[in-house]
């Protein structure tokens, strides 16, 4: 194959995934102008048309689609193989993305890649927060973290933390006008600070568990939030009741800021794993990677 054409199928591949020439020629490092050109003289020697254009989008079509699921995995290996080649060097390298919901990125990965990094210059780590079951595959991730019964069947999963309790909370300015709940049941009578997943396409709606029976309890209340710091904010100035991991209320409790209510509705559940493809040829700096974020007892 001409020197061209590779360079013309990993251009098309960029705008393809990309679903933009703005972003895709920003990767690529030339212009929009050049890139479109170099689309256009592939699509003419295909005589094919492969990308369908808007003034507003970018999508692969029939013809792109199939060149796009056929011959982008074979880059993907090449680029792999290539990454492989670091472990000839002193020092594992390269870029390592991960997604995982907000909790898991503060207290699980952030603590550990602040003590792993500093030792490993050459290995650069990009983490997307998303609270979405992201298709590591197909978003063109190295892993995902998720908890344990989150994760794919078809995935490797390592556990990177200890099991997890959530805790209903409230602040004392809140019980002050307000009874304590006494079952999951009450809730629907409390102001509650509700959480918003993609992923549910709704509203989270609070998992409870006692003597094997099970609960989702859907709440109401005046503020809904997407990250976990929001809530906290808002259950600490006492606007109702939040639905939190156990450890990020634990000092809050402690010094009196928080109350908890419900505890015996919510036993411990498997904690964050890391998991990736089990097809993966891991770099040597994924395995370093996972080494350190390995949860040991």
């Amino acid at each position: 194959m001409a020197r061209t054409n590779v360079n013309d199928l990993l251009a098309f591949l960029a705008v393809a995934k990309e679903r933009s020439f703005t972003r895709a020629a920003a990767q690529l490092g030339v212009s929009q102008s050049a890139l479109s050109h170099t689309i256009r003289g592939l699509e003419e020697r295909l005589g094919l048309r492969l990308l369908t254009r808007t003034t507003r989008s970018v999508s692969p079509t029939e013809a792109g689609e199939r060149l796009l699921q056929n011959v982008g995995p074979r880059f993907d290996e090449i680029e792999t193989e290539l990454a492989s080649l670091s472990e000839l060097r002193d020092k594992p390298a390269g870029t390592i993305r991960i997604t995982a919901g907000e909790y898991a990125a503060d207290t699980v990965l952030w603590p550990a890649l602040a003590r792993l990094l500093p030792d490993y210059p050459d290995i650069k780590v990009e983490i997307i927060v998303d609270y979405g079951l992201t298709d590591i595959v197909a978003e063109r991730y190295d892993a995902g973290v998720r908890l344990g019964e989150q994760v794919a069947k078809d995935m490797i999963a390592v556990r990177i933390g200890p099991d997890m309790r959530m805790a209903v909370v409230g602040a004392p300015s809140y019980f002050a006008r307000r009874k304590p709940p006494k079952t999951p049941q009450d809730l629907t009578a409390h102001d509650c600070i509700n959480l918003r997943l993609p992923t549910y396409g709704g509203l989270y709606a609070w998992e409870f568990e006692k003597n094997g029976r099970e609960l989702k309890v859907r709440v109401e209340g005046q503020f809904v939030f997407n990250t976990s710091a929001l809530r906290l904010n808002a259950v600490l100035a006492g606007f109702g009741l939040a639905y939190l991991p156990e450890d990020q209320a634990r000092a809050h409790i402690a010094e009196g800021r928080l109350v908890r209510v419900l505890a015996d509705w919510c036993p411990p559940f498997s904690g964050c794993h890391l998991y990736y493809p089990s097809r993966r040829q891991n770099s040597p700096a994924f395995a370093v990677l996972v080494d350190a974020l390995r949860f040991r007892d």
